[in-house]
């Protein structure tokens, strides 16, 4: 299992994301899809890798609560 130090910004559609809330936690795991699939509040809508090369994945509930999950090694 890989090592990941994970930040989680919730996203709420009044505030946006200048307001998120922010936690750090580390989380050891062989995919970070299916941790955010067993361990997430909500679906997943998106799944990246940005420019650093850290897996983004982004899970709301369809009415503008996001929770954005950044993974990095």
């Amino acid at each position: 299992m890989k090592e990941y130090e994970v930040l989680v910004e919730r996203i709420n559609p009044c505030g946006g994301a200048k307001h998120s809330t922010k936690e750090f936690i580390e989380v050891e795991t062989d995919s970070p899809a299916a941790y955010v699939k067993e361990n997430g509040q909500f679906p997943i809508m998106e799944s990246l890798v940005d420019t650093a090369g850290d897996t983004v994945i982004v899970t709301g509930d369809g009415n503008g609560y996001l929770v954005r999950y950044t993974f990095t090694e």
